[in-house]
C-alpha cells in the first residue's frame, strides 16, 4: 500500500470497535490508523534499505511539522480535519514517528526496560493519547487509559508475533523477563527455541493482565457512551492474551486469532 492512502480496516478488532463510534469520530480514528499504517509500513519495509526509510520517516515528520505550523500537505488533508476537530497533540504524532525509527535504526533484541518502556510508550501509549481525544476524555483520564491499555495491547501483540517478528530479526521480550527464566541469547531464534521462553512470555503474560485490569479500572471512572470503544479493545485482545497464554510458548506456536463470531460477540457485549 502506498505512504500517503491506507484504506480503514475491514475485519480487525479495531475496525469492529470503531464501528461503535458516531461517525465523525469514528473518521477522525480511521485518519489516525492510516498514518500509523503509514509510517509502520516504512518501518517493516525490509526491502528498502535503512537510510531510506530513516528518509521516509523524516518526511512524514517534516509533513506533520508543516501542518502545525498552518500548510496542509496533500497527504495530511484529511487528518488535518481530525487535528482540527479534536485538537490532536503534535507531539504525539511525532511519538509514533519516532517509535518508528526505532525499528529502522536497528533490530530491536531483548531490550532494557527503559528501551521497551520507550518504545511501547511511543509506539501504542501515544496512539492510545491521540485516541482518547477522540473519545471525549479528559485529559488526565484519556493519559491514564492510554498508559494502561496501550501497554496491555502491545505487549498482547508482541506475545502473539513472537515469530512474525523474529522474521524480521526483532525480539521485542524485555532482557529483565529473559534473565528471570535465564535465557542468555538475545538472538531470535535461539530465544523462541529455549524450553525456558515460556517462563519468560509468561511473566509478559502477568504484566499485559495488570494493565487490562487498571484500564478497566480507569474506563469504571468515566462514562460508559466515551469508553465504548476502548473497552471493545480491552475485550477482544484480553481474548487474544488469554488464547495465547493457554497455547503456551512451545514451538510449534499456532497462529491465534480472534474469529469473526468472536469480534460480533465482543462488540455486542460491549454495547450491551
Amino acid at each position: 500500500m502506498s505512504e500517503a492512502a491506507v484504506p480503514a480496516p475491514r475485519r480487525s478488532s479495531f475496525y469492529t470497535a470503531m464501528r461503535v463510534l458516531p461517525r465523525e469520530k469514528r473518521e477522525a480514528m480511521y485518519e489516525i490508523y492510516n498514518f500509523c499504517r503509514a509510517v509502520d509500513d516504512i518501518a517493516d519495509d525490509a526491502a528498502r534499505p535503512r537510510a531510506d526509510r530513516h528518509v521516509a520517516l523524516q518526511a512524514w515528520r517534516d509533513d506533520i511539522d508543516k501542518l502545525y505550523a498552518g500548510s496542509v500537505p496533500e497527504r495530511l488533508a484529511s487528518l488535518a480535519k481530525a487535528i482540527r476537530d479534536y485538537d490532536l497533540k503534535r507531539e504525539n504524532f511525532l511519538a509514533i514517528i519516532d517509535g518508528m525509527d526505532m525499528d529502522v535504526a536497528t533490530d530491536i533484541r531483548a531490550p532494557d526496560r527503559a528501551t521497551f518502556d520507550i518504545y511501547c510508550d511511543r509506539v501504542a501509549c501515544a496512539v492510545g493519547r491521540l485516541s482518547t481525544q477522540v473519545f471525549g476524555l479528559d485529559e488526565k483520564t484519556g493519559a491514564a487509559l492510554a498508559d494502561h491499555l496501550g501497554r496491555a495491547l502491545q505487549v498482547t501483540n508482541i506475545l502473539r508475533d513472537l515469530d512474525e517478528d523474529a522474521g524480521f530479526g526483532r525480539l521485542y521480550l524485555p532482557r529483565d523477563a529473559l534473565d528471570r527464566a535465564g535465557i542468555a541469547s538475545s538472538d531470535p531464534q535461539a530465544v523462541l527455541a529455549d524450553p525456558a521462553l515460556d517462563i519468560a512470555a509468561q511473566s509478559l503474560v502477568a504484566e499485559a493482565r495488570t494493565r487490562f485490569e487498571k484500564a478497566n479500572e480507569v474506563m469504571a471512572t468515566s462514562s460508559r457512551a466515551k469508553t465504548r470503544a476502548p473497552r471493545l479493545m480491552a475485550i477482544v485482545y484480553r481474548k487474544i492474551l488469554d488464547q495465547v497464554a493457554a497455547r503456551g510458548f512451545a514451538p510449534p506456536r499456532a497462529p491465534v486469532s480472534v474469529s469473526r463470531a468472536g469480534l460480533i460477540f465482543a462488540a455486542l457485549r460491549g454495547f450491551f
